[in-house]
Parts: structure tokens; sequence; C-alpha cells
């Protein structure tokens, strides 16, 4: 493993994630929130740093992830990678969520369809990263 590449995908991949994050959450889906005022926790907003920190843990774990199996075959592997780990994460993630809270279905789709882009984006961008120098 190349651990100087190793840690710059992870921190990029934390920061890519976050702004993906935010246009998603912030920009995108802010109407839809604004409805749905009483799913959210009072207190959530105390609780975001709890987000950050599992965020940071999950960017060096998918980088992690992606090493095992490092294949050096570029922006395809990558756009791959993230459709497969966006697919194992949301499907369960997203779909559970629907199944246990009154989130409506067109919201969970949304959720979905926007973590497979936010996934797909970070897998092109770890294997960007994480490719070997040129020669």
């Amino acid at each position: 493993m190349n651990r100087k590449r190793f840690i710059l995908a992870s921190i990029v991949v934390f920061v890519v994630y976050e702004i993906t994050n935010w246009i998603v959450h912030s920009l995108i889906l802010s109407g839809v929130y604004q409805r749905l005022q009483s799913l959210w926790r009072p207190d959530m907003m105390d609780k975001m740093w709890i987000m950050y920190v599992t965020a940071f843990i999950f960017s060096f774990l998918f980088v992690y992830i992606f090493t095992k199996g490092y294949e050096g075959k570029g922006v395809a592997e990558g756009f791959r990678y993230g459709l497969y780990i966006g697919l194992l994460m949301n499907i369960v993630g997203m779909f559970n969520q629907y199944a246990v809270y009154p989130v409506p279905l067109n919201l969970t789709i949304q959720w979905f369809i926007y973590g497979m882009i936010q996934f797909i984006i970070i897998g092109i961008v770890t294997a960007l990263i994480y490719r070997p120098k040129a020669a």
C-alpha cells in the first residue's frame, strides 16, 4: 500500500463526501426537509459532530478497502468500486430507514439516487488519487 496516497485519498474523499453531502442535504433537499421538521431530533445540530467523525472514519475505510482490491484500471475501476459500495450502503441504509422511520418513499428514492452519485464520485476520486505515478 502506498501510505502517502492512502492518506491523501482518504482526506480528499472526506472533503468531497462532505461537500457533496452539503450540496445534497443543504441545497437540493432542504425544501423537503423543511416540510418534515417533526422527523428530526430537536437536538440534532448538537450531535452533528458524530456525523463528521463517522464520515472521517468512513473515508479511511472506503479508501482502505479500495487499496485491497486495487487493480490499476483507472477511472473505470473507481466508478465500479463506487457503484458497488454505493449499492451496498444505500440499498440497506436508505430503504431500511424507510421501513423504520416515517420518511416518504420519494425522499428515500432521492437519498438512494444522490447517495449512489456520491459514492461513484468518491470512487472515481479515490482511483484518480491512488493511481501509480506516471512513468
